[in-house]
């Protein structure tokens, strides 16, 4: 099926949380109507969507009535198993495509891929500690890669979970020991003076449509605030958007890609890739004429994308656990956007919500 989808047509997504709720309620502004497939009871997606599904990902009985139901599926996380994403290929289109999720779900695959194109990535090495010669290993990885380094589960990991720091070559290990026993990879500090990612996105017509960079602060190995514009030079930016093209020309790739990038000396180094909406877009909102998230329904439903012109500066600030004491207040400011996530609990670490502040007009630093 190439050609658009029409209002009134479903999409499916994969995943119930914050992304796909967002995805969810821009996809209803354009007049469609979506399916939310969620193993979780009561996923904050599922209070926006026309239909929800909650059953498990091998439950094929669910898989194939979800993707009969549906004219497209995205997702909104890349750790969806290959085996219910091979049920619903056989019905309906995936998009983003299989390969993109393939690179993104193996840390050490995502590499190779990064290198194979062209991009430079930290130094990084293969350790497996569930084997017994995995100290030896990890000790040759050190010195491939250099100390400072960070160990970290291939798969699975994200806002700053299963991953261990080596500080210097007596720390292996202990990284070991708090990493288990999964595969992991090992990487080499970079010396960076900013971390910035690009929101991007690549249409069925090939086009490409970059977001500005943005420049990311983080607390506890999770996002904390995203400020645009980044202090980078114009050249640097232009880069950036070059490295985002690159990725998603090389993938094929439709929708919305979100690339995370050390500025170094050296130049920009990738961190990695997300084959998704990101956290680090969801400036968008209030920051320009389209949002990330419309951006990927268009993509995916073979609309024309749109020019991600910035309007204005801001600052998105993610509310994390008990920040949402500070709802009331933030309620009350002028040029701020608040975003809450409809998630009953608050935990140590859990999103539930963001606030992105207009600063000002657009400017160019």
């Amino acid at each position: 099926m190439n050609r658009p989808l029409e209002p009134g047509q479903w999409i499916g997504i994969l995943g119930g949380g914050q992304l796909g709720r967002m995805l969810a309620m821009a996809a209803a502004r354009l007049g469609f109507r979506v399916h939310i497939y969620e193993p979780g009871a009561n996923p904050p997606a599922g209070e926006v969507a026309a239909e929800l599904t909650t059953a498990s990902y091998d439950d094929h009985a669910a898989l194939k009535a979800f993707a009969e139901s549906v004219d497209l599926v995205t997702y909104e996380f890349e750790n969806v198993p290959a085996e219910a994403l091979d049920l619903i290929e056989a019905q309906v289109p995936i998009r983003p495509n299989r390969r993109a999720l393939a690179v993104s779900q193996d840390r050490i695959t995502e590499k190779d891929f990064l290198r194979d194109i062209g991009l430079d990535t930290a130094p990084y090495a293969a350790v497996d500690p569930g084997q017994p010669d995995a100290p030896a290993r990890l000790a040759q990885a050190m010195a491939e890669t250099g100390v400072p380094a960070i160990l970290k589960t291939r798969r699975l990991g994200y806002d700053g979970k299963g991953q261990a720091r080596i500080m210097d070559i007596h720390g292996g290990q202990a990284a070991l020991d708090a990493i288990g026993g999964a595969p992991s990879v090992l990487e080499g500090f970079v010396n960076f003076s900013r971390e910035i990612s690009v929101i991007a996105a690549r249409g069925m017509d090939d086009r490409i449509a970059c977001f500005e960079p943005g420049e990311n602060v983080h607390k506890d190995g999770i996002l904390h605030t995203t400020t645009v514009p980044a202090q980078i030079s114009r050249e640097t930016r232009e880069r950036a958007f070059g490295i985002a093209g690159t990725i998603l020309a090389a993938l094929d790739y439709v929708g919305v890609l979100g690339v995370e990038l050390f500025d170094t000396p050296e130049g920009l180094i990738v961190n990695e890739i997300a084959p998704r909406v990101h956290n680090s877009g969801h400036w968008t909102e209030a920051g320009a004429v389209i949002d990330q998230f419309e951006q990927h329904i268009r993509a995916v439903t073979g609309w024309p994308l749109v020019d991600p012109l910035r309007h204005s500066d801001v600052v998105m600030t993610n509310l994390i656990g008990d920040d949402l004491a500070e709802v009331p207040k933030i309620r009350a400011e002028t040029g701020a956007l608040l975003h809450l996530y409809g998630k009953a609990e608050a935990r140590p670490g859990r999103k539930m919500g963001h606030v992105t502040r207009v600063t000002g007009p657009a400017t160019d630093r």
